[in-house]
């Protein structure tokens, strides 16, 4: 008489992978890469918000100046979806390993590189140039190194605690933040023209430190069971990106919609920033305390909301976080716009550090857990980075709708609710995985487009 177990039972019974010591071990390795990689994409973010439009930019008018760095950081999430192919097709035929190496070292050598730019004061228009070029090398980098961290420890992790072990390479990515932030912090209270002349760079030097201590961690991680286990019995796929737009193409379409998302990230991060210091005039240093203390506030919210997806499923805590952020955005603008700076610190770390986190806590095992082994880093590489690449114009788009006045911030605020919307509505048409074991996710894709 044949057996059948329930989703819970299978769930409840399939063995933690090679025991406790690997899945943290990954876990540990996604975090501090994660760490190492956005550290290094959030310098590049500050500095465009506090000083690329001064250096690189000087003899426009100010505001274009500002469109104009805030596009350069832009540029950085075009070459994303074409990084995104590669390295999906990299990971999902030759391991994660693989990738999670290259993008490290891609990551630091193009943000050591920006630290010795010159200006265009000293080489004219060769300047913007050159960044632009490094500013697209870290898009490919990044492009591949959060989906390899979350294959790789999802496909790692205990059956029941996907969600929280996964939900560590975005507690790295908060931490690249705050490593970011603080870095700029003493040396945004440089005189200005200290600043301009030689401050900046310091930031950009120091990732070398950095990218050495996540290589170093991550080179004897070994290979995820469920990609052995593929490559074992040679059913690794030739052509993954075909696989997967063949069989997942639904899914694809919600990863790309939910990660709009996003945008609340990219919005707080810099346009909030620039437009806080350069149009309220708030002191430099207030408004990247606020950052600093939003992220520390989140990695702590980070964990406990995967922890409750793990209990309740990802999908009501992604569209929590979604949702609330549509609302908590215009009060958040408000309290900036009138330059009142308790009410700007409880609605920043209510909007970024809390509410916010419910969805970046979740989405790495809500759209790990869309695919199969064969395509699952393809799935997410690609259709992050698009719903990304999208996110990271907000800032430049921000910039150029803002209006005059008091409140010339209100269509800043509703391009974020629109986008919040929009990746609700995606993942509420989603399946819910959380009790779904691990050889069973993406395999009847079809089933739920």
């Amino acid at each position: 008489m044949a057996i059948t177990l329930n989703a819970a039972d299978s769930r409840a019974t399939q063995p933690e992978p090679e025991g406790l010591k690997t899945p943290r071990k990954a876990a540990f390795a996604s975090w501090i890469g994660s760490a190492v990689e956005y550290y290094d994409f959030f310098i590049y973010g500050t500095a465009a918000a506090l000083v690329f439009g001064k250096i690189f930019f000087p003899s426009i008018d100010p505001k274009l100046a500002t469109v104009a760095a805030f596009a350069t950081f832009g540029v950085g999430y075009i070459t994303r979806p074409i990084g995104a192919f590669f390295m999906g097709h990299v990971g999902d035929k030759f391991g994660r390993k693989k990738v999670l190496t290259f993008t490290l070292l891609l990551m630091g050598i193009s943000t050591f590189l920006i630290g010795l730019l010159p200006t265009y004061n000293q080489v004219g228009m060769a300047a913007p140039i050159m960044l632009v070029i490094l500013r697209l090398l870290q898009g490919l980098s990044a492009a591949g190194e959060q989906a390899g961290a979350n294959s790789m420890t999802l496909e790692h992790a205990p059956a029941h605690r996907r969600a929280f072990y996964t939900s560590f390479t975005l507690s790295g990515t908060q931490m690249g933040f705050i490593l970011a932030t603080l870095v700029f912090l003493p040396i945004s209270a440089l005189p200005e023209d200290q600043l301009l002349s030689w401050g900046w760079r310091i930031p950009f030097f120091l990732s070398a430190i950095v990218v050495a201590v996540g290589f170093w961690v991550r080179r004897t991680l070994p290979e995820t069971p469920a990609f052995k286990e593929e490559a074992d019995a040679n059913e690794t796929v030739k052509l993954p990106a075909a696989v997967l737009f063949r069989d997942h193409t639904p899914a694809v379409l919600r990863v790309i919609f939910g990660a709009l998302v996003s945008v609340v990230s990219t919005i707080f991060g810099l346009f909030v920033l620039s437009y806080a210091v350069n149009t309220v005039h708030i002191p430099r240093a207030t408004m990247l305390t606020l950052l600093v203390c939003s992220n520390v506030v989140a990695l702590a919210a980070i964990p406990l909301w995967a922890i409750l997806a793990d209990r309740i499923g990802r999908r009501p805590v992604f569209i929590f976080g979604a949702l609330g952020c549509a609302v908590l955005i215009w009060p958040t603008l408000w309290a900036i716009s009138r330059g009142d700076l308790t009410l700007i610190f409880i609605f920043g770390l209510l909007t970024s550090g809390i509410v916010y986190s419910a969805s970046n806590a979740i989405w790495p095992s809500l759209y790990g857990e869309m695919f199969d082994t064969r395509v699952r880093l393809s799935g997410m590489a690609i259709g992050t980075q698009i719903g990304f690449a999208l996110g990271g114009f907000a800032p430049t788009i921000s910039a150029a709708i803002m209006g005059e006045g008091p409140n010339g911030w209100m269509p800043v605020a509703a391009l974020v609710t629109a986008s919040c919307v929009i990746a609700a509505i995606s993942i509420f048409t989603a399946r819910e995985t959380y009790q779904v074991p691990m050889h069973e996710l993406g395999k009847n894709a079809r089933a739920f487009a």
